[in-house]
């Protein structure tokens, strides 16, 4: 299973199995006790799909949050409150309709992923968006992972970037 479509059924099968709603609890958990995250103004958190780490309950903290939007290549950072309205994308994603703001606004990007190597490479779904958007972002990057998607090495090419911190429960 060295290739990286290999990779992505093989961490979609895992995920399946776990119990994603008392791992979301705990992640959050550490995610706030984490200086970065504390001393953070605007942090992006992604909307989860089924089966990812649910990050929503973030939303109660005293920060400006934001949420991710494609367009085209590109990633976009839309402002989010609780309560406004979404909208499903073509990826079957669950995304702002507010006008983004500059991409450099966020002091944290949580950052979602199948699963992440121990050199903090992410497996992501495979259109290289985040990728993109990190390689020009200067915001301390998060992925939220289960410890059992968490593996020695992924394969890594030229356009990964790796992240900064890797929480697990």
């Amino acid at each position: 299973m060295e290739n990286k479509t290999g990779l992505r059924l093989w961490a979609k099968s895992i995920r399946k199995s776990l119990d994603t709603g008392k791992m979301s609890s705990e992640i959050i958990e550490k995610i706030r006790r984490l200086e970065v995250y504390k001393g953070a103004r605007n942090v992006m958190i992604f909307y989860p799909l089924k089966f990812e780490i649910n990050l929503l309950p973030l939303l109660e903290d005293d920060k400006n949050f934001y949420l991710p939007r494609i367009e085209g290549e590109n990633l976009l950072v839309c402002p989010f409150r609780k309560g406004d309205r979404l909208e499903k994308s073509k990826f079957n994603v669950f995304e702002p309709l507010t006008e983004p703001v500059s991409f450099d606004i966020p002091d944290v990007v949580i950052v979602p992923a199948l699963a992440v190597d121990k050199n903090h490479f992410r497996l992501g779904y495979g259109g290289g968006f985040y990728d993109r958007f990190l390689k020009s972002s200067k915001a301390y990057s998060i992925v939220p992972v289960s410890e059992r998607l968490v593996v020695e090495k992924l394969p890594v090419d030229d356009f990964d970037v790796p992240v900064d911190c890797v929480v697990t429960e």
